[in-house]
């Protein structure tokens, strides 16, 4: 299994997983394109989930597995339905990169269309409150009663992610793409005031929760690498960058909505604005900052793909090279309140 020393990894599970026993069968779970997530069984059934950083160079910021253990398990202390963390391993040794593992929870990832129409059609705007509930729970949780208080810097959240992510195309670009730099530049011209700090998921969407079909309700938020403290409004824009209105052509090949029975991405803002009290006046600003954002990570991803880093997944990397366009696209279209 490339990306596991199965050897070194069964002596560290039976070692630091209370109740696991090896030998261990593990299989990639599919989705996941940054961080590699397997499915671990033990010989005596317990499930488990593995996750380690991509294979070859990566960033030196980016696939901090103790970051996000930590993430998760001060969480996992309040009402936002996570994983369990069960052990963490920062020895380079065992699997050549950091890991850590986690509780497996049963559900199912909507990060499709074709996912999409798995949810039953009278349960479909219950699971997308029911998203948003969750997304305004995350955002009301005291950071410094969960022991996150210094995550990050609380305050300039957008002003410094804008400065990020435009390094970070500079690093990671495989081609020059002018609509990028314009958003930048017009990101940058127009910061809005931060008048709140709260644990930001950063990629919090379906694609990124499991759901429980039968009662449309979300089981477990996954994927927090680039969980931080900032803007609440950030993750609330991220939604919009991939949500898809009844009716109309779907967006993002990797999203459920837009089949009847799920709700507009504008009944999803005014609940969130009840829920909080928030002013959500300007999230159009916060949509193109998610989708620029969003336009960095995939070319990212992609030129991870492009030189091997992930492993043979046999994917198709056009799409992904596209996504990056389009994406810059909408960013400019929001931004010009269209």
């Amino acid at each position: 299994m490339q990306g596991i020393d199965e050897a070194k990894v069964e002596a560290w599970l039976n070692a630091n997983i209370e109740g696991a026993q090896g030998p261990y069968t593990y299989s990639l779970i599919a989705g996941g394109r940054s961080n590699l997530t397997f499915h671990v069984s033990d010989s005596r059934g317990m499930q488990m989930v593995l996750r380690r950083p991509p294979l070859g160079h990566v960033l030196a910021t980016a696939h901090d597995m103790a970051r996000e253990h930590r993430i998760i398990s001060a969480v996992g202390k309040t009402n936002v339905p996570v994983p369990q963390t069960l052990g963490v391993c920062i020895d380079d040794s065992v699997n050549g990169a950091p890991f850590y593992v986690m509780s497996y929870v049963a559900g199912i990832v909507l990060d499709s269309p074709e996912k999409g129409e798995l949810l039953p059609e009278h349960l479909r705007t219950t699971a997308s409150e029911h998203l948003i509930d969750v997304l305004a729970d995350l955002h009301s949780v005291d950071i410094d009663e969960v022991g996150l208080g210094d995550l990050a810097k609380r305050d300039g959240y957008v002003e410094r992610q804008v400065k990020r992510w435009s390094t970070q195309w500079e690093n990671s670009k495989t081609r020059e793409l002018p609509a990028v730099e314009e958003v930048a530049r017009l990101l940058a011209a127009n910061i809005p005031i931060q008048k709140d700090v709260c644990i930001a998921h950063g990629d919090f969407r379906f694609g990124n929760c499991l759901v429980d079909t039968s009662i449309g309700r979300i089981a477990g938020v996954l994927d927090w690498e680039l969980c931080t403290l900032g803007d609440p409004l950030a993750d609330l824009g991220y939604i919009g960058v991939y949500w898809t209105n009844p009716g109309m052509p779907n967006k993002r090949a990797n999203d459920p909505s837009g089949h009847a029975g799920y709700p507009t991405y504008e009944h999803l803002v005014e609940r969130y604005a009840k829920r909080t009290g928030r002013d959500v006046s300007n999230i159009g600003y916060y949509r193109a900052f998610s989708s620029f954002r969003l336009a960095v990570i995939s070319e990212g991803v992609y030129a991870r793909y492009l030189h091997g880093a992930m492993g043979d997944q046999n994917i198709d990397l056009a799409p992904m090279k596209l996504g990056t366009e389009n994406l810059a696209e909408s960013a400019l279209a929001w931004l010009e309140g269209n």
